[in-house]
């Protein structure tokens, strides 16, 4: 059985063959109309560059052979080539991994993975060709199969943004000029649907049910619901992070070598009050510097994991549409409802303000934070 890989490329019995037609105007100088040659290799990487190179040696060969032919009288000029054109690029999956080597360095494993899966998908797709070798008409038509698989156009645009990332860089370190074909893809408008916070009531319930249930997802679930915490702030807690021996017991949110926070302002430290105060007792049983060692460890933090798990047990506990990032929505309302100034809000969320007199000074203390917290006890 031949499998066509391109034009100059096929496979048969799992070796790879090169296949060039020979031009009309030099048949007379080669006994078959068609050069094939064996590669002698079952690799497809290997496959592609010895067919690049071939084809380059026959193109520059003919070139002169043609020129020969014409005679000095007949010369007119030749239409230019872009170098980029007929270089030998990096195939996608080598340049993937030039911008881990790269752009890698002090990185968790999350962006690894996030950058190996984009590219893995084109790849699916497209083929793993060399990166100049892409159209933009190829980048509209995985465009389209990704919306086919029912993805969103919001992560659609994030994985173009990936892809586009890794091929601008190849391009540069290698000197190949041209456009990247996965820039300016149209995308289609999206329907946002705004996620509505869960009310106060179903919060209570949820809230005792971590009591009775009284495990480790239980205590995570808990400590999120009464501080607002981002999962994965509160996933890759080191049990030194959080103190209770203290005139007010409070998490410090910093960033670790297996956890970064997603801002500036997502550094700070959050009183505990209500459930989140009893989880954090609980967690300094812990025999783990971890707070969470089922979803943390010096290699990363799987905060997607425990998403995934507390989605599930939450699901059928409420009559809302609702996920874990829904406590943090609903921890925002609860201090509006009690009327907590907003600059105090955002420093106990760790959202970024847009006011330019918030970045000046160190903020509010402890105290201050913990009178508004109390508040949500009542």
């Amino acid at each position: 059985m031949v499998d066509q890989i391109n034009h100059h490329l096929y496979r048969k019995r799992g070796f790879y063959y090169f296949s060039r037609r020979v031009p009309k105007a030099l048949l007379d100088n080669y006994p078959k109309s068609r050069i094939v040659l064996a590669l002698k290799t079952r690799r497809y990487r290997d496959a592609v560059r010895q067919s690049q190179i071939l084809a380059k040696r026959l193109d520059d060969q003919w070139f002169h052979m043609q020129l020969d032919a014409m005679g000095p009288d007949n010369l007119q000029p030749l239409p230019f080539v872009s170098p980029a054109k007929i270089c030998t690029a990096p195939l996608m999956s080598e340049a993937t991994a030039l911008y881990l080597r790269l752009k890698g360095d002090g990185k968790d494993e999350v962006f690894a993975r996030t950058a190996q899966r984009n590219a893995a998908c084109v790849i699916e797709v497209l083929g793993d060709r060399p990166i100049n070798d892409y159209a933009s008409s190829e980048a509209g038509k995985l465009r389209d199969v990704l919306l086919d698989r029912g993805l969103a156009v919001t992560s659609i645009k994030r994985m173009y943004g990936s892809i586009r990332a890794i091929i601008n860089l190849s391009m540069a370190e290698n000197g190949i000029d041209g456009r990247n074909p996965f820039t300016n893809v149209y995308m289609p408008d999206e329907v946002v649907e705004e996620r509505k916070p869960i009310p106060l009531a179903s919060i209570r319930h949820i809230q005792h049910e971590c009591l009775v249930t009284d495990d480790e997802n239980r205590w995570l679930l808990a400590l999120i619901s009464d501080t607002g915490m981002r999962l994965s702030e509160a996933a890759g807690l080191a049990k030194e992070d959080i103190v209770i021996d203290a005139d007010i017991p409070h998490i410090v949110i910093q960033p670790h070598p297996w956890r970064r926070l997603k801002t500036k302002a997502s550094t700070r430290r959050v009183p505990l009050v209500g459930a989140s105060l009893w989880a954090a007792t609980r967690l300094q049983r812990q025999d783990s510097n971890y707070a969470f060692p089922s979803y943390c460890s010096e290699t990363g933090c799987k905060s997607n994991s425990a998403s995934g798990a507390l989605n599930k047990w939450m699901k059928p506990r409420l009559q809302e549409d609702a996920v874990v990032h829904s406590l943090r929505h609903s921890m925002r309302d609860r201090l509006r409802a009690v009327e907590c100034p907003s600059d105090i809000i955002d420093q106990i969320g760790g959202w970024s303000s847009s006011s330019v007199g918030a970045s000046y000074g160190k903020g509010y203390d402890l105290p201050v934070l913990c009178k508004w917290m109390k508040m949500l006890e009542k």
